[in-house]
């Protein structure tokens, strides 16, 4: 019996326990579902206030947008306003003749129409129908006037309708004359004045448009130099220019100009360029062989020539005579102190002087000995200018063109461009070197 009760003891204490632990269970299953709904409640609010956030952004955003958009074409506005002001201004700053002409025009046309208005209603006629008349006078001539201004840009003949623009205007200036002489008896002049009115402005206009159609200076002196030149072209060559009339007759009209139609002409008739003939060749051909004849007498005389100089050079009894031996040459030196017997007969050395020879004096009557090695290095370096100037010229770095420039002897500045495209390679070699020795290195940093 004791056994049976505290069996059932036992078992109560452990539904006892056993309630504990539901009801521990369900209230910590209780406290984790309100934890999981109160977390669940903040993250919504979060959430909502993370959407409101974005909401906010956005819409400021889009007012920013919508504030640069209306800026920006404000700006736009601004800009283009000002662009025109600006063009304004430079179309009157560039154009002030059509400004007082439009407004001298204006000036003239109101006065005219008032008064044919006046003229028109002082012979009885209605008010409404003398205006239609009045604009018919003004209004005709101006149409007239800008119907030749179409025709002008056209590129058609104008010529009509100024001479009808200057009827209507003196039509309508006859209507202002009368009307002024029945009107201002006691000042006639007035009337003059009112018919000059419809006038004035055609004049003005007319003035504007055709004023400057005319050649100008230089272009009349070329027109006239050219008539001259033809004349002279006919006079000269008579049978060639028939020969050209005949080739333009020929040929359809157009398909070849006069100066095209002589060329070919005188090819025909010559057989050569324009002013060159088989005559002319010949002549020309003649005198270089008479040239080269008298050259190959020279070589064969000169040692007397010179001998013969250098004599009368020391027994001139002049004072101050005696002569600077320069560049060999057929005719007499022209050179400033170089007026003596030798230079008259054209006497000279076999080398030119150079520049340091000619500021010295003119006192060596020996040939220009040839330089040394040392010599030509000392010249190296304005040799090596010169030679940058000719390859920036796009010429090639020559004997002659080194003689030309330092003005030293042939066969020396042969040596000297030889040194020079040397040394020329030499540095691009360097440079070359250098540059590979630098990408090496870059390369190496690199790697």
């Amino acid at each position: 019996m004791s056994s049976y009760r505290a069996e059932r003891r036992a078992d109560q204490a452990a539904e006892r326990e056993q309630e504990r632990e539901d009801r521990r269970l369900l209230l910590n299953a209780q406290l984790k579902a309100a934890e999981i709904a109160a977390e669940q409640k903040r993250l919504d609010k979060a959430e909502a206030a993370e959407i409101e956030r974005r909401a906010v952004a956005e819409k400021r955003r889009l007012q920013r947008d919508e504030q640069r958009q209306r800026d920006a074409k404000k700006a736009a506005a601004k800009l283009a306003a000002a662009a025109k002001r600006t063009k304004r201004v430079r179309w009157l700053k560039e154009n002030p003749a059509t400004l007082f002409v439009a407004f001298v025009m204006v000036a003239s046309i109101v006065p005219a129409v008032i008064s044919q208005i006046g003229a028109l209603s002082g012979a009885s006629v209605n008010v409404a129908l003398a205006a239609l008349l009045a604009a018919m006078l003004e209004g005709g001539a101006w149409a007239v006037t800008f119907m030749g201004k179409q025709a002008e840009d056209a590129g058609r003949e104008t010529r009509k309708y100024r001479i009808a623009g200057w009827l209507m205007s003196g039509a309508a200036g006859a209507v202002n004359l009368w009307h002024g002489l029945e009107q201002y008896q006691a000042h006639p002049w007035v009337a003059f004045v009112l018919g000059a009115s419809s006038l004035f402005a055609f004049f003005i206009w007319d003035m504007k448009t055709h004023g400057s159609d005319g050649k100008t200076r230089a272009e009349k002196r070329e027109a006239k130099a050219r008539a001259k030149h033809l004349a002279k072209r006919r006079r000269h060559h008579k049978e060639i220019a028939k020969e050209a009339d005949r080739l333009q007759s020929a040929l359809p009209f157009g398909s070849i100009t006069a100066e095209d139609a002589f060329v070919a002409a005188w090819r025909i008739r010559k057989g050569a360029e324009p002013g060159m003939s088989a005559e002319l060749y010949a002549a020309a051909t003649n005198s270089r062989v008479q040239l080269g004849a008298a050259f190959e007498l020279g070589e064969h005389v000169r040692p007397e020539l010179l001998r013969n100089g250098i004599m009368a050079a020391v027994l001139s009894p002049l004072p101050n005579t005696l002569p600077t031996l320069g560049a060999v040459s057929p005719l007499p030196a022209l050179t400033k102190g170089s007026e003596g017997p030798t230079s008259q007969a054209g006497i000279g050395l076999y080398a030119p002087r150079s520049a340091d020879e000619k500021g010295a004096g003119e006192k060596a009557l020996e040939p220009v000995a040839k330089r040394s090695d040392e010599e030509l290095e000392l010249i190296l370096p304005d040799a090596l200018a010169a030679a940058a100037e000719l390859v920036a010229e796009g010429k090639q770095i020559s004997a002659a063109q080194l003689s030309k420039r330092l003005q030293i002897r042939r066969e020396d500045a042969m040596r000297l461009r030889d040194m020079v495209v040397t040394d020329r390679k030499d540095q691009y070699r360097t440079a070359a070197a250098s540059d590979g020795t630098a990408r090496k290195s870059i390369t190496a940093r690199i790697k």
